[in-house]
């Protein structure tokens, strides 16, 4: 059963315990499907560099065509977004809902199923996949899993490599799942076949 507390900490899918970034990178989830998985990923932009708004950025449209940075200027197409960003302070940022389903999974299989952002939640940390994240970002990540499984059915945790393999290895090698393990979240590390 759902506790008062926890619902109180949603609103209309948006996390009481992250600041908001409204993106317009979503699309309302098919009705009746239910969140029953979170998805791992990390990002930074420029690669290796941290800190900036290049992030928030690109999940809102907001990356210039006239932009400085050669490779920032290459995404200025993309349409995307994560639900949620955790930054290398721990600081956790949400773009969209978790009611509505982001752009983050892009082609990915999970349990025989395609088209993951359907059915999950998309969860970036600010890194890489060349080294390790930091104990801010783990412990953030861990409460922020507990959050949403308190109140969507997350039956499973995953990173984006295990989604869509071949095209994707974040969060990459460093990444603790053991952590996590700990924890006594449910992962789900089996490479899906396409």
């Amino acid at each position: 059963m759902i506790e008062h507390a926890e619902l109180a900490a949603w609103q209309q899918g948006w996390w009481a315990g992250a600041l908001r970034r409204n993106s317009p990178n979503f699309a309302p989830r098919p009705v009746g499907e239910a969140v029953t998985l979170a998805v791992i990923h990390n990002i930074s932009l420029p690669p290796f560099v941290y800190g900036g708004d290049a992030v928030e950025a690109l999940f809102t449209n907001r990356i210039a065509a006239d932009e400085a940075d050669p490779f920032l200027r290459s995404l200025t197409a993309l349409r995307v977004s994560s639900h949620f960003l955790v930054r290398r302070c721990g600081a956790v940022l949400q773009f969209v809902s978790c009611d509505d389903m982001a752009f983050h999974a892009g082609a990915s299989h999970f349990r025989g199923r395609s088209g993951c952002n359907a059915f999950s939640v998309g969860i970036e940390l600010e890194g890489c996949d060349f080294e390790p994240f930091t104990s801010a970002q783990y412990a953030s990540l861990l409460n922020l899993l507990a959050a949403i499984g308190s109140v969507y059915p997350v039956a499973a945790v995953c990173g984006h490599q295990h989604i869509a393999p071949g095209r994707k290895s974040d969060p990459g090698h460093f990444f603790d799942w053991p952590r996590l393990q700990q924890a006594g979240l449910p992962l789900d590390l089996t490479v899906q076949a396409a």
